[in-house]
């Protein structure tokens, strides 16, 4: 069976394959977003920049070390009224970004790049889920950056977790929400890879 790389230290996305039973290995990238953010504006053309710019680091950084392997890779973003909205670094950025997300609807756009180690095949997609909130009361804000889930996470807030709560509709695929499409993922596999996740759960 071959090796799956995740490029990504996301622990939502981790726990996508671990629910699934599909064994993954995980790789954190060093790929400066910044040098991405200030030169594209574009919500889904950045998305894809930065999940090919993960693929192809990890790539390069594995090639000796698994010859059979396949990555994947993915960075997500959110884009609420024209404003690209990334991770928050602190307890205020993250209070900034759900009180603008509060009564609102954003869209989460992921974007996926699945390669081989030992193929040149690199297919870039991604993912656009419309994800609307509640009216959000300050004091529910802060309460909910008290449980810390904020922290890396695009657009501060986890579904997986206590953000579930405000959520109040979905439409698009709602792994996409916790950090990657799946079936984006098991389309691309089989059709350009020819591996079926269904044959190693």
């Amino acid at each position: 069976m071959k090796k799956i790389i995740l490029a990504s230290k996301s622990l939502d996305r981790k726990e996508l394959f671990r629910r699934m039973g599909i064994p993954i290995e995980t790789f954190t990238t060093n790929v400066d977003e910044g040098i991405y953010k200030k030169r594209i504006k574009k919500p889904i053309k950045l998305a894809k920049e930065l999940a090919k710019a993960k693929a192809l680091y990890t790539k390069k950084k594995q090639l000796k070390k698994d010859g059979d392997a396949i990555i994947i890779a993915a960075d997500t973003i959110i884009e609420c009224e024209g404003e690209i909205i990334g991770k928050a670094y602190n307890e205020n950025e993250a209070f900034e970004i759900l009180n603008k997300l509060s009564g609102r609807t954003h869209n989460l756009i992921t974007g996926i790049a699945i390669t081989e180690i030992n193929n040149s095949k690199l297919i870039i997609d991604s993912d656009t889920t419309i994800v609307e909130f509640l009216e959000l009361s300050q004091k529910d804000i802060w309460s909910y950056i008290k449980t810390n889930e904020w922290i890396g996470r695009a657009g501060a807030y986890s579904i997986m977790d206590k953000a579930s709560l405000f959520i109040n509709k979905i439409i698009g695929s709602s792994s996409n929400v916790i950090g990657l499409s799946m079936n984006k993922v098991y389309n691309i596999l089989k059709n350009e890879f020819g591996f079926n996740l269904f044959q190693i759960i």
